[in-house]
């Protein structure tokens, strides 16, 4: 893993625009671990009828039997050699693939950060503990990016996790069954655990209806990586799912921080609205800055 890391160093120095173009690769080439319930082709099922974000609809994808990674390279900015596996949300029954996918690739460009946008499978009716599938794209796509860290000028140890509503909830369980395997297989290498989660506005972290006490598999341990929580008081999916689990990263001594903002509902992925939490991109990369992901004044000159 060393020499990997030095090999992506040289290459990030010797190339400070990365001039790698979008790439799209399939997670299972040879076929998942298990077949796919549905048969109907993947389709945008956005309707005119359909609420706006921002005054512009937002995709509806979903019939996802066919999972991929498509690699966002920064090209306008320098390469951090920073990288993240963004999970769009969508109740596990859709994937808001623009508002919470392609446009979050475009704001990591932004700030020199190669985006990873997955597009995992859905619908499915439950998800991990119930059911792995979901947890098994996640590992598959992290371990897909750790192999080409040099290819796509990326510091294998500078891979993080960014999450919304269910796809905030898919980051957190890999952030904490990262090293899940079925009974019998053998342990797959790269490591899956991301080197930070970015969690936002999740679903399903607490046990609803009760919201006081995490639900069955989320599990943080000392293990869990620094995690960063954002979501707003008037959320209909509810700030529990921040709070608590916040309060088990605490407990665990995993280093984190919440923002609980007092209006913005859920689903608002980055576009722009009159609301102070409109603004958590900046937050997010003050923290990037603070855990030394990024570097800058922010940063330690020896992470």
């Amino acid at each position: 893993m060393r020499t990997s890391l030095f090999l992506t160093l040289a290459l990030l120095a010797s190339a400070p625009f990365a001039s790698a173009q979008k790439v799209t690769l399939p997670l299972w080439p040879n076929g998942a671990p298990e077949p796919y319930q549905g048969n109907a082709p993947e389709t945008d099922i956005t309707k005119p009828t359909d609420a706006l974000i921002a005054g512009k609809p937002l995709m509806h994808l979903t019939n996802v039997s066919k999972p991929t990674l498509t690699v966002y390279p920064p090209t306008h900015v320098a390469n951090t050699g920073a990288a993240v596996l963004v999970f769009p949300g969508g109740g596990y029954s859709i994937l808001a693939y623009d508002l919470e996918g392609t446009e979050v690739c475009t704001w990591l460009n932004s700030i020199g950060v190669t985006c990873v946008l997955v597009k995992y499978r859905v619908p499915f009716k439950t998800h991990y503990p119930a059911n792995a599938a979901d947890l098994e794209d996640a590992q598959q796509a992290m371990r897909i990016t750790r192999s080409h860290a040099a290819e796509w000028h990326i510091d294998p140890n500078r891979v993080g996790v960014l999450g919304f509503s269910a796809g905030a909830h898919l980051a957190v369980v890999l952030s904490n069954h990262a090293d899940y395997k079925r009974p019998g297989e053998p342990a797959n290498e790269p490591n899956a655990r991301p080197d930070f989660a970015l969690i936002i506005y999740p679903g399903y972290l607490t046990d609803a209806p009760a919201l006081d006490k995490l639900a069955q598999g989320i599990d943080p341990t000392s293990n869990t990586p620094p995690t960063f929580l954002l979501q707003a008081e008037d959320d209909p999916v509810h700030e529990e799912n921040s709070l608590i689990y916040f309060q088990a990263l605490k407990e665990a001594k995993v280093p984190a921080e919440l923002h609980i903002f007092a209006q913005g509902g859920h689903g608002y992925g980055l576009r722009p609205t009159d609301l102070p939490i409109t603004h958590w991109p900046t937050l997010a990369e003050t923290w990037l800055h603070t855990i030394h992901i990024l570097g800058g004044p922010a940063a330690s000159p020896n992470p």
